[in-house]
């Protein structure tokens, strides 16, 4: 009888996935990713700084950002729509966040978690999220565990937040300037199987946070053979705002190299879905930096003083100084930095990786 049982079909645009043995070769499937190593020493433990007044001695203000798309971009909602509900000729599209004006839009929170990795990264400091089973396996490093105590916080979550912590930065939604979007055809991917790669652990513990490339273009499958996503394509824009408060100079200066900033670290951001392929790099422009020479006057008044605009070469020079200072101080891990250059390091001449999806 068993002969007789008819084979199950295949779902269509869902290729075999690869031997593990395969996927770990180099030479027939390189991997689009690496991992950044944990510090040696524990993170540094401290009190955040608080939320109740704005202190003299430090660095409040708004970042005026550009973001600017460099390989297609698409940051799902989850939900899948009619093509004619949203003005496309696809049957059935995966949607971004889209206006009533019909601009695309990324989610603050996105930005925020994509800034935060890198921060976390080129500090010594703790997980923002980690996976249960590794948890209970005893996989992480107990040092590298997420902070629960908020008297006692690692760099990145005294700055963007913890467990009954805000933090000192505020992410707002980035909006596209140009109306519309481009349709895009995903390939099939496979969710990560740490498991079957021995890249994912060493000597049984994690090896550290995981990066993807950028890489010179995203591939595309086409319609016959990809998923349909809405998408910004290349070239789109973003402008955004990001509001900080009570920052050290060096913090300051950390988080502007995260947004690419130090031409000795010329990094760019990795955002959204479908990073193995190639999409979601964003490079970002500072415009110009709100920052308030004279608190009381500034919540006394509606109007912002000139000298609290920093544009052109006061610009460049505020920026250059908050980054010499993160450079110099003992914030930022060297060797991090080293590493995470080398995968998201921007230009690149990268190509996409090849293989069945």
């Amino acid at each position: 009888m068993t002969g007789n049982r008819p084979q199950r079909p295949q779902q269509p645009n869902r290729p075999n996935r690869p031997s593990s043995a395969s996927s770990s070769n180099p030479e027939l499937a390189p991997k689009p990713y690496e991992f950044v190593s944990f510090p040696k020493e524990r993170p540094n433990l401290q009190r955040p700084v608080g939320h109740d007044k704005y202190l003299s001695d430090r660095l409040h203000g708004t970042l005026h950002l550009t973001l600017k798309v460099q390989t297609s971009l698409h940051v799902s909602t989850g939900v899948v729509v009619m093509g004619s509900d949203i003005g496309s000729r696809i049957p059935l599209i995966k949607t971004m966040i889209q206006g009533v004006d019909q601009k695309l839009s990324i989610g603050g929170s996105s930005l925020k978690g994509c800034i935060r990795s890198v921060y976390e990264a080129i500090t010594n400091s703790t997980l923002a999220v980690v996976t249960s089973k590794y948890v209970k396996d005893n996989k992480y490093p107990t040092e590298r565990l997420p902070c629960r105590n908020k008297e006692q916080l690692c760099p990145a979550s005294r700055v963007f937040g913890a467990l009954d912590w805000q933090g000192l930065l505020d992410f707002n939604d980035a909006k596209c300037e140009s109306m519309g979007f481009s349709t895009g055809f995903m390939p099939s991917l496979y969710r990560p199987r740490p498991d079957e790669s021995s890249a994912y652990f060493i000597q049984g513990r994690v090896a550290g946070r995981k990066f993807y490339y950028h890489t010179i273009r995203a591939i595309d499958k086409g319609q016959n053979a990809g998923i349909p996503v809405q998408q910004a394509a290349r070239e789109y824009t973003f402008k955004t705002e990001l509001h900080f408060k009570n920052l050290l100079p060096e913090e300051l200066g950390t988080l502007l190299i995260v947004l690419g900033q130090d031409a000795k670290n010329p990094i760019a951001l990795k955002v959204g879905g479908g990073k193995p392929i190639g999409m979601g790099t964003m490079t970002v422009t500072v415009e110009k930096i709100e920052q308030p020479q004279n608190l009381q006057q500034r919540y006394s008044s509606y109007h912002l003083n000139d000298s609290d605009e920093l544009t052109g070469d006061k610009l460049k020079k505020f920026i250059q100084e908050n980054i010499q200072t993160a450079d110099s101080s003992r914030l930022i891990q060297k060797p991090q930095l080293e590493e995470l250059t080398a995968v998201l390091r921007y230009p690149t001449d990268r190509e996409p990786p090849s293989g069945m999806y």
